[in-house]
């Protein structure tokens, strides 16, 4: 609702800019004579025409970086050994999730209890942030670490204890030796 309001001022101030801007054309090139005037006028809205012409379609090469950003993560895959997908998780819309081994008293949203390295992930293993447009994995003092292999990198390395790592996707997570591919 706030936005229609907006769009209907918007649309109010846009008629009448050109109504003055119409009404001052006419009175500079026909009912005027004064030829300074008409010099001043035409510069001032080549001027504005130039802004305006900037303002809306010089964005376009300096958003171009915008159109490279990387497609938006969506779900964690787990993977076997041979790395086939064996489960998914759909993450898209969430904003926190606890990685670890689902028990009576406590409830993971990515549940690792069923894996083959099970009995290496701690019940509240790691948990994954979203913050700021992007997401974000922090080991929770966990006994076995949370390592991290970069998209296109060859090797894996543990996290820092306090530090959240920010994941892209196509990265892979490691949860002690289970593997978790981010997509």
């Amino acid at each position: 609702m706030l936005s229609e309001k907006k769009s209907v001022w918007v649309t109010v101030v846009n008629v009448l800019i050109a109504l003055v801007s119409a009404f001052t054309l006419v009175y500079t090139y026909i009912w005027n004579t004064n030829v300074a005037l008409r010099l001043f006028v035409a510069v001032f809205f080549i001027i504005g025409l130039t802004g305006m012409a900037w303002r809306k379609y010089g964005r376009t090469t300096a958003s171009a970086p915008e159109a490279k950003k990387e497609a938006a993560i969506t779900k964690l895959a787990l993977l076997g050994d041979d790395g086939e997908r064996i489960k998914e998780w759909y993450i898209h819309g969430e904003t926190s999730l606890l990685i670890g081994r689902s028990s009576s008293d406590l409830e993971v949203q990515i549940d690792l209890s069923g894996t083959e390295y099970a009995a290496l992930v701690s019940k509240q293993h790691a948990v994954l942030n979203y913050a700021s447009g992007n997401w974000y994995i922090e080991d929770l003092d966990s006994s076995n670490g949370v390592g991290i292999k970069k998209r296109g990198e060859s090797s894996k390395r543990l996290l820092n204890g306090d530090e959240p790592e920010q994941v892209h996707s196509g990265d892979t997570i490691y949860i002690a030796n289970t593997r978790l591919l981010v997509k």
